[in-house]
């Protein structure tokens, strides 16, 4: 076999391995974002199974005790909690106050009935003195603001928290609208099936902003530490 067939030869494996690896590597990457969306839809499918047993079980009709809605709270404090260990990294400091005051302003307005012991819509001054004292602190370091909330927005993640606040922000509230569900099902109203839609889509908006606060918390806590 002359020398150029060899050369030949060993070009054809050397790309006929190197083409095995490469698939060996996109089969993993498909497997691990498929095995991803199993994990999340499981876990979406938890949280929404405490509507079903608020309604079925319970009949506590969704009310401000209700299992959907302190899950709801739990789920905010837990994503603030998480915001909050993020401000130990400096550079993320300033963005991750902002954040974290964010959602800590969306817990108040959950916990407006507690706040309404003391006076009726108290919850907005408390939510403003959150919102002030965020960026008062943050302010102190602009730089370090913009730096580190484009680092939230480029996070693959993001488009996960983003999704959750639409729904829980936009697609909740005009699902939840009374004067929808009335006009709908006029004589036959019931004030549980508005509010089990409403609070519903809540719930599945929350988790998919833990989710993605859950990622990139922990992905960017975990790059730092090694950097």
């Amino acid at each position: 076999m002359s020398l150029s067939a060899r050369r030949g030869w060993l070009e054809f494996f050397t790309f006929l391995a190197s083409t095995g690896v490469v698939m060996q590597d996109d089969v993993r990457f498909v497997l691990k974002k498929m095995g991803f969306f199993v994990l999340f839809a499981v876990i979406a499918a938890a949280f929404q199974s405490l509507l079903f047993l608020d309604i079925h079980a319970l009949h506590d009709s969704v009310k401000e005790t209700s299992l959907t809605e302190i899950t709801q709270e739990l789920i905010l404090l837990g994503i603030v909690l998480l915001y909050a260990r993020l401000t130990k990294v400096p550079e993320l400091r300033a963005s991750s106050v902002l954040l974290c005051g964010f959602f800590a302003c969306m817990l108040i307005r959950e916990l407006d009935f507690v706040f309404d012991v003391i006076r009726q819509g108290s919850w907005v001054w408390v939510a403003l003195a959150v919102t002030g004292i965020s960026i008062i602190v943050a302010a102190r370091d602009f730089r370090g603001v913009i730096s580190g909330l484009r680092e939230f927005f480029t996070y693959p993640s993001y488009g996960l928290i983003c999704a959750g606040l639409l729904n829980v922000l936009i697609f909740s509230r005009l699902m939840g609208m009374g004067v929808l569900w009335r006009t709908l099902l006029q004589e036959a109203f019931l004030r549980t099936v508005k509010n089990a839609v409403e609070e519903g889509s809540e719930l599945f908006g929350y988790v998919l902003c833990l989710l993605g606060t859950v990622i990139y918390v922990f992905g960017k806590l975990r790059y730092y530490r090694r950097k």
